[in-house]
């Protein structure tokens, strides 16, 4: 059992500039945990990159490798990303490192306070772990206690309720919207932040999903990561007033980009939901039959509502993180002990073994069953209390002593020497 520690740097000390200059793609992680294996001989490690962070965590006790791990970042991004490596922090302490890991994973520190993508997330950065090899008992372990954590806190609190984005409250708007549509179709214009949001938050959506944007390699890239449909901007008008159902428009811009008189002879029931600032669409087009707006003071009240909701919850999030932790901790405390009990057990037995292989060559089949059956329920007698007290001895952080009591008093490296032989 090693200690688990981080190098890693987020939204909140790092522009957006320097995160997109380290940020990893699968491949990418894969390849940085390759080589942190043949590196540094690290068994253990797990990358979380997003758009908002890039957190490297592995499990080693030497102090000395978080320089040696960016220099290896180098060698996947290229030279151009030392510009970005004074932005990691380095984390060496074992607690607050799994207790960081916990509080990303969970949403604590995401940019959206109880973020639903972040889990997401963290589960695709685990596959990838376990893709390369590098998840052992230890991080196995450390994640799915995570992911039962995360389940308390859905269950138990108030900190995933709500849309707490305007890009999320803007999803479950168009979903509500188109829920009761065949066939929905939903245009999204603009792609710059919020409108990039809303096409990862809306991502699984059984709506058509058709994207545009001024320019026109952002949105093939956002078509390329989703599977949407691209039109060309200068077409996205003619498609909003003929084939789309919902309208979510995010462009910059100083004057209306959908108006009243554009949309008069339309036949399709219509649902803008403006996002814009300055607005995009006209408020004429509120008076037309079918057609309904929402804008982005609507949707920033009720992610307001949810914002202050999840963050009176962050106390409780807390609170079931330290439990969970600590049972993490007590896991990980009955690890180190768990190999001295398997000599232990083995040792004794072994004794047990031979004294009956000694004395019972002339017993008959009824004695020796009855041997067999009185001497394993004494082994278990005796070998119960050491078991005990290196359990307690665990829970107290002292358990290094009394094993290395047992070692002397039962030999045990040499039983498990000669036993290998």
């Amino acid at each position: 059992m090693n200690n688990i520690k981080v190098v890693a740097l987020s939204y909140k000390k790092t522009p957006i500039e320097i995160r997109e200059l380290v940020a990893l793609d699968e491949g990418m992680a894969k390849r940085l945990m390759e080589l942190m294996k043949e590196s540094f001989n690290i068994e253990e490690a797990f990358i979380l990159s997003t758009c908002n962070r890039t957190e490297i965590y592995f499990s080693d006790d030497r102090e000395d490798l978080n320089e040696g791990i960016l220099k290896l970042l180098t060698v996947i991004k290229g030279d151009g990303v030392k510009v970005a490596l004074p932005y990691f922090k380095y984390i060496s302490d074992h607690q607050r490192a799994i207790k960081r890991l916990f509080e990303v994973a969970i949403g604590v520190h995401s940019k959206v306070v109880g973020d639903l993508q972040i889990t997401h997330q963290v589960k695709k950065a685990y596959q990838w772990s376990v893709d390369t090899d590098m998840a052992g008992p230890q991080l196995h372990r450390l994640l799915h206690t995570i992911f039962y954590a995360n389940k308390r806190v859905v269950q138990e609190t108030a900190f995933r309720d709500g849309a707490a984005s305007v890009s999320y409250a803007a999803k479950e708007l168009a979903e509500q919207v188109v829920e009761s549509l065949q066939n929905p179709v939903i245009l999204v214009v603009g792609l710059g932040e919020i409108g990039s949001d809303f096409c990862g938050n809306i991502e699984g959506s059984h709506s058509r999903i058709v994207v545009a944007n001024r320019t026109r390699q952002k949105s093939d890239e956002i078509a390329l990561k989703y599977g949407y449909e691209v039109i060309p901007f200068e077409e996205m008008k003619s498609f909003a007033i003929n084939e789309a159902d919902v309208i979510v428009s995010s462009l910059s811009i100083n004057q209306f980009v959908f108006n009243a008189a554009e949309f008069t002879d339309t036949l399709r029931q219509k649902c803008f939901i403006d996002l814009g600032v300055p607005r995009n669409v006209d408020p004429e087009l509120d008076q037309l039959d079918g057609i309904i707006i929402y804008t982005i003071d609507e949707l920033n009240a009720k992610a307001t509502e949810s914002q202050l909701m999840r963050l009176a919850a962050v106390e409780q999030v807390r609170e079931i993180i330290d439990e969970e932790l600590v049972a993490y901790s007590n896991w990980s405390r009955d690890m180190i002990v768990s190999p001295v009990i398997k000599k232990l057990k083995s040792s004794l037995e072994e004794i047990r073994k031979q004294e009956i292989a000694h004395f019972l060559k002339n017993a008959t089949e009824k004695e020796s069953k009855l041997v067999e059956k009185v001497t394993k329920s004494m082994m278990q007698k005796i070998i119960k209390l050491p078991v005990l007290q290196l359990k307690n001895a665990c829970q107290r952080g002292n358990a290094e002593n009394l094993i290395d009591v047992l070692n002397d008093l039962f030999d045990l490296e040499k039983q498990q020497s000669e036993a290998k032989s």
